[in-house]
């Protein structure tokens, strides 16, 4: 059953589709602006200008979505930049909005502060004897005020990122008492505290000034922790789970799969993008099938979509 490409492709289990992949993108304020990171090749801070265009290739190719961050153009302990109604990820939900050759994607809206905040963690932050603490509870007000507002700007799906206990729960109740009842949750229900995530934060502008995430992002050794993570914001109102990473937490994937019977999406982060990058250039990988079995092994794991640098990639090469 494996002699040829059409036997192989009659009796296989798994199947990857360009729609079956959301691109991030990261909007940053100006006008014709494309600025490489340069941790990850091939990936730019945009501005809205340039993100639609991102935008409409994205559509042209077929792929399932957008997942949009921001770089404010000023940040303060509060995060008004992530709840503003001219906020910059605001802004470019509305303008790919407008884009006829674009509107039919699928935005996601990543709600999150640590883009938006001076020290560049996910809540709300006071001192303590011993240094600082992420007061949890004052943050979940901000997050659902960021969710409102991405959702009144066009963001079919918000998704919050942060990991603070009970903000699925505050959102829910914020979107629906803002007529936003039909704005689906996507839940990062398990993000692990990760080094993969290394590249990510020069991208966004978001590495934390002191300490780390350590005490609301997951513990990488905890499964049934993950499984507990899931079941609560399930309770609390998310339509659909994001699990982050992606590679290191095939298992994470394949036990939530298991558990659940709501759409399941993987993260392939930075650092994934990055190292996979990083052995194409010096000729380590064949870039082409590394890139398609990368992908493929979440799926089989079993997550319904990918969110992936390599989107536009894929898409090429399964078209």
């Amino acid at each position: 059953m494996r002699r040829t490409d059409s036997l192989r492709a009659l009796v296989r289990e798994t199947t990857l589709e360009p729609g079956d992949l959301i691109y991030p993108l990261f909007i940053c304020p100006g006008q014709g602006v494309r600025r490489e990171v340069s941790s990850m090749p091939g990936v730019s801070n945009l501005s809205v200008d340039e993100a639609v265009r991102e935008a409409e290739e994205a559509a042209r190719l077929g792929l399932g979505g957008l997942l949009l961050f921001g770089l404010p153009e000023t940040k303060d302990d509060q995060a008004t930049g992530a709840y503003g109604h001219n906020g910059i990820v605001q802004q470019g939900l509305r303008a790919i909005k407008h884009s006829a050759a674009a509107r039919n994607l699928v935005l996601i809206a990543d709600v999150c502060l640590c883009e938006y905040t001076s020290h560049g963690h996910c809540g709300i932050v006071h001192e303590t004897g011993d240094g600082f603490e992420v007061e949890n509870d004052s943050s979940l007000n901000l997050l659902a005020r960021t969710a409102v507002s991405l959702a009144k700007a066009g963001a079919d799906i918000v998704a919050p990122s942060d990991m603070m206990d009970g903000r699925v729960g505050a959102i829910r109740t914020a979107l629906d008492a803002e007529d936003c009842c039909d704005t689906p949750i996507l839940s990062y229900a398990s993000k692990f505290a990760s080094a993969f995530y290394g590249p990510f934060r020069e991208a966004a502008d978001s590495a934390p000034q002191f300490g780390d995430r350590k005490t609301y992002q997951m513990d990488g050794a905890n499964l049934r922790e993950a499984m507990r993570e899931i079941d609560l914001d399930l309770e609390e109102g998310a339509d659909m789970i994001l699990m982050k990473p992606a590679m290191p937490y095939l298992d994470v994937i394949r036990a939530a799969r298991d558990r659940v019977g709501v759409p399941i999406g993987a993260y392939q982060v930075s650092g994934e993008y990055s190292m996979l990058q990083a052995a194409f250039a010096k000729g380590w990988l064949e870039r082409d099938r590394t890139v398609l079995e990368s992908l493929l092994g979440i799926r089989r794991a079993g997550a319904d979509f990918a969110v992936t640098y390599f989107a536009k990639d894929a898409a090429r090469l399964l078209a």
